[in-house]
């Protein structure tokens, strides 16, 4: 096994997911397409290179991921509209 494949690979699939996770609510489709094909290229060029057990666990260990920053964080602080952005120091 690729130790530092298995990194990258759990660290790329870990940003999509957390991406998707974290996007507003209306624009959650638009990124989570954006992001499957992205995931799908990765898994695609991983599985060229014969590191198909690493894109598993991989894939896995992003999930486990992902999960305790919901667990742990994304529940308490839920994702913001736009509509709510306040700019400093803009006068309206």
């Amino acid at each position: 096994m690729d130790w530092g494949s298995f990194v990258l690979l759990t660290g790329s699939f870990t940003v999509i997911m957390l991406m998707v996770q974290r996007a507003e609510q209306r624009r959650r489709l638009v990124v989570a397409l954006f992001m499957l094909v992205i995931g799908i290229l990765i898994q695609r060029y991983a599985a060229s290179w014969g590191l198909h057990t690493e894109v598993q666990l991989g894939f896995v260990v992003a999930l486990v991921l992902n999960f305790l920053f919901w667990l742990l964080i994304g529940r308490y602080n839920p994702v913001g509209s736009s509509d709510d952005i306040q700019v400093l120091g803009l006068d309206d």
